[in-house]
């Protein structure tokens, strides 16, 4: 058998182990916050933007079919001051009175506490993906959404074992996630064109890391169609 074979009969059975179970399957959209997807906001993601309507078309799907839909905020708060922000997130830290803000420069995005912001760097969900009032919502202070959060206790109270994953950015919160969810055995589908991040060389190694050991890789209409099927 050539190594071509081998490859395609591995991709073949992890296809299998993955395919959503009724009941045991649900969505994870991460950090799709007005402090990442606004114009303007410090740390903005434009490509993010361009996901939302894939996935809204995911969230509806699953609505429909009574899968679980769970959220991600990232937040900083100068009350946890983890390296999130010193070094690796400047822009998430206070910004003083009458200083420039933007990247580069402490700017208030996500930020929590006394100084919470209202504006483009929100640590809310945009509109266009509002949770309904009994969907989860995990804020978390790290990349890892299952470091120090519910999640984990929420999915496995529900015996949801199977995750799709959307959200951004690809190679930072959204790896980290799909990373430490595949290290907790939930087999996890990362849906290709719902996730994004500034630079698509990174979106394609994420891509190929996950399809190497990880997850298996589906579009949205590949997704969406085996929800439906549920």
């Amino acid at each position: 058998m050539s190594l071509d074979d081998v490859l395609r009969a591995q991709a073949e059975r992890i296809d299998r182990l993955h395919r959503f179970e009724p009941g045991r399957t649900a969505l994870l959209v991460i950090d799709m916050q007005r402090g990442f997807l606004d114009p303007g906001a410090a740390l903005e993601v434009a490509p993010g933007r361009e996901i939302i309507p894939n996935i809204r078309r995911l969230i509806e799907a699953c609505r429909q079919q009574g899968v679980p839909v769970i959220f991600t905020e990232f937040v900083y708060s100068p009350a946890v001051p983890c390296l999130r922000g010193d070094p690796f997130g400047v822009e998430h830290l206070p910004a003083p009175l009458g200083e420039s803000k933007g990247f580069g420069h402490p700017s208030n995005n996500c930020l929590i506490g006394p100084c919470i912001e209202f504006g483009p760097n929100s640590a809310d969900t945009v509109e266009q993906l509002a949770p309904r009032p009994d969907e989860l919502v995990v804020r978390s202070h790290t990349y890892d959404k299952f470091y120090d959060t519910p999640l984990d206790l929420a999915l496995r109270s529900r015996d949801v074992r199977y995750l799709a994953v959307t959200g951004v950015v690809t190679d930072v919160c959204v790896n980290a996630t799909l990373s430490s969810a595949a290290m907790r055995d939930y087999r996890v589908t990362a849906v290709t064109d719902a996730v994004a991040t500034l630079w698509p060389e990174l979106q394609q190694a994420c891509f190929a890391i996950w399809r190497r050991k990880f997850a298996r890789l589906r579009t949205t209409a590949e997704v969406v169609e085996e929800i439906d099927s549920l």
